[in-house]
């Protein structure tokens, strides 16, 4: 078996671990108690019974099939793209729906919300994974999971204003470049969009504890863009 599905076959299991089955230890190897838990998903889901993780069952299990790693909270981030803020008076019933499932006290969009699309994501992908103490906080990231090298998936923590300071900025690394890495983010642009934040910008990475990180992380490959985002408020 590649190395390829050896990690595919691990973050199988971990998602399944997340979801309350026994898929035996996170090894990479298809053995017999993954394959029972894989047709205990299914049948828990009212899908076909058969021990096979095709796409049905890896879109419930909030997986995909692309790249070296399986990340669900990326996935569930990538869905999210184009979810923008209302313009003028009101706000957007999803970012509300978002607050009120996680018991958070956002008001309204006139708030930042780029920790609101974090939290999010990673709460709809691993529902037992501990969220910080005040999520809507991008600096408060830094105190999320486990610290981690800059890869594809991690949370990434930015400085807005100066580094010393409150502000800050909060998404998951998708690339970079020699200059900047590239992340999908909530409020950027009043959307969840992709932006290039200067490197030297960065405080922080972090990864999900109850995910082991990458043996062989995904390379981060990107093209350099014409702009720098400056201002994500």
């Amino acid at each position: 078996m590649s190395a390829k599905n050896y990690a595919l076959v691990a973050a199988l299991q971990q998602a399944l671990q997340q979801w309350g089955y026994d898929p035996g230890p996170i090894d990479g190897v298809n053995g017999v108690r993954t394959h029972q838990a894989i047709r205990a998903f299914q049948r828990d889901q009212r899908l076909s019974v058969d021990g096979v993780a095709g796409p049905m069952t890896l879109r419930r299990l909030r997986l995909h099939r692309g790249g070296t790693n399986i990340f669900g909270w990326l996935e569930e981030a990538r869905a999210q793209k184009g979810v923008s803020e209302l313009i003028g008076v009101g706000s957007n019933p999803v970012l509300i729906e978002w607050a009120k499932r996680l018991g958070l006290a956002y008001q309204d969009d006139r708030q930042p919300w780029c920790g609101l699309f974090v939290a999010h994501c990673i709460a709809q992908a691993l529902p037992v994974e501990a969220l910080p103490m005040r999520p809507l906080a991008a600096r408060s990231w830094l105190q999320f999971g486990q610290p981690c090298d800059v890869q594809m998936g991690a949370v990434l923590i930015f400085w807005r204003g100066t580094p010393s300071g409150w502000a800050g900025h909060v998404g998951f690394c998708v690339g970079a470049d020699r200059a900047a890495y590239h992340i999908l983010v909530g409020n950027q642009g009043d959307a969840v969009s992709t932006a290039r934040i200067a490197r030297n910008r960065l405080l922080g990475a972090r990864w999900p504890k109850s995910v082991a990180l990458p043996v062989h992380p995904d390379p981060l490959l990107g093209n350099a863009a014409p702009v720098l985002s400056q201002n994500e408020a």
